[in-house]
């Protein structure tokens, strides 16, 4: 199967290891770097005392580089849970974006992954339900990669699930549905396993689904959810 990706700069990280029990890659784990530039984050990624890594890193102008080949474990994921799935390192690719989270993600940088995104889903046959950010995995440590990406785009160009503007239900619930325990139950449906405070699943679907979301549970927070069928 695939190993480096032609088109990438090939910049070797240590920070590897092989997959565990014969697993092949089933997710793509987006990140956002948080460092004041692609450089930096280059640095790190490839320090074997960081002892963290990603297959791929994307910098705002588009530039592609490569740390670790697709059949091998990259350490980017930590501790998490999909799908009722733990070891996400052994069962993803890791693509780090070079952004600090508190603005848009280039027009480049996007160009760049959707290309990207492509190949490695026909390559390892993942499904776009199966693209998710690290806050998914991770609700209750991580916020990567933020509010500001634009998981929209790549669902219209079926390289992310469809959120709420596939529609639904939702508004049409009955106040009394509209509690917490219904919301768990829909969003573990989706993937969201991880066994997390409320506050914390809550605000990870919102960074996923619906970023502008403040307050209290709402009806708007469950659209999102009701299309979606347990994958995989």
């Amino acid at each position: 199967m695939a190993g480096r990706t032609p088109d990438a700069i090939w910049q070797p990280s240590p920070n590897f290891t092989a997959r565990r029990d014969g697993l092949t890659p089933q997710l793509v784990v987006l990140h956002y770097t948080a460092m004041t530039s692609a450089e930096a984050a280059l640095e790190r990624l490839c320090d074997p005392e960081a002892e963290v890594s990603a297959h791929y890193l994307i910098g705002r102008d588009g530039t592609l580089w490569q740390l670790v080949e697709e059949d091998q474990r990259a350490w980017h994921a930590g501790a998490g849970q999909w799908c009722g799935q733990e070891d996400i390192n052994s069962r993803s690719i890791g693509i780090e974006l070079d952004n600090g989270g508190d603005h848009p993600f280039s027009e480049p940088q996007m160009r760049q992954l959707e290309d990207l995104l492509a190949g490695v889903m026909q390559r390892w046959a993942i499904p776009p339900e199966g693209v998710i950010g690290h806050s998914d995995m991770a609700p209750d440590r991580k916020f990567d990669p933020g509010a500001r990406f634009d998981w929209a785009r790549l669902a219209r160009q079926g390289l992310a699930r469809p959120g709420a503007e596939a529609g639904g239900g939702a508004g049409l619930m009955e106040p009394e549905m509209l509690d917490m325990v219904r919301f768990r139950a829909y969003a573990r449906d989706i993937g969201y396993t991880a066994p997390v405070e409320d506050a914390a699943l809550l605000r990870a679907v919102r960074l996923r689904y619906r970023p502008q979301g403040r307050g209290a549970l709402c009806a708007a927070d469950f659209a999102p959810l009701g299309q979606a069928e347990l994958w995989g």
